[in-house]
């Protein structure tokens, strides 16, 4: 128990504050990269009963362009952890009807698993499997079709951004590796 309550003082120290530049570089990856996002959603789906706006792409932001380099901002976790956990989102609001704070929590903690056991671990993946369970009608109603979209076009956007802009700045790259 001794040994337990030692480890929740933390062992290192806070990282230093990130330059100025690269403040400047993250604003302005997630200002493109969102709005892509929001101008796609207005041109191909603000008109159906699709949706391409989703909370967990602000996550997504946050590693694309301000932790660009981190292994759970790289492709393969981007968009594997958005399109897995979409599919496991949808299935557990399939087989579990109710109550949705149960569905909510197996989702997450399913989509979890999964990226795990697939090396896609994006932690706005789980963001994205509990929208699958809360998102609301017009989430429901696109069954497993929200894997593709708004899931898998809206990742696909961000990454698209996050290789043109990080790849702008001197001292950026992304990605470290694809998949």
């Amino acid at each position: 128990m001794k040994a337990t309550f030692a480890k929740m003082k933390g062992s290192g120290k806070s990282p230093p504050r990130t330059s100025w530049t690269e403040v400047a570089w993250s604003w302005l990856g997630a200002v493109v990269g969102m709005s892509c996002v929001g101008v796609v959603d207005s041109w191909m789906v603000d008109h159906t009963d699709m949706v391409l706006l989703i909370g967990s792409f602000a996550a997504s932001c946050v590693l694309l362009y301000g932790a660009p380099r981190s292994p759970l901002a790289q492709p393969r976790n981007l968009l594997g952890g958005h399109v897995i956990s979409a599919l496991a989102g949808v299935a557990i609001r399939l087989l579990v009807p109710g109550p949705v704070w149960l569905a909510g929590a197996l989702a997450v903690a399913t989509a979890i698993a999964v990226m795990h056991i697939t090396r896609t671990l994006h932690p706005p993946g789980g963001a994205t499997a509990f929208i699958a369970v809360t998102g609301g009608p017009k989430i429901v109603a696109l069954g497993y079709a929200y894997a593709l979209v708004p899931a898998g076009l809206g990742a696909l956007i961000l990454l698209v951004v996050a290789v043109m802009v990080n790849n702008l700045a001197k001292g950026r790259r992304y990605p470290e590796y694809w998949w």
